[in-house]
């Protein structure tokens, strides 16, 4: 009995622990989001209007 409980254990730790590093992983694939000139982007919406 105790066999199968350090085997589940070991395999709850694991899965964590891989949880966790794909987790960081998930963060760093994004691009940091960055000051954005809302007012230079719409100036530049209406110059490729016209």
């Amino acid at each position: 009995m105790g066999v199968t409980e350090l085997k589940r254990k070991s395999r709850r730790n694991k899965a964590v622990a891989n949880n966790r590093t794909a987790k960081i992983k998930d963060l760093l694939r994004k691009p940091e989001v960055r000051n954005v000139d809302v007012e230079a982007i719409k100036a530049q919406f209406e110059a490729n209007k016209k």
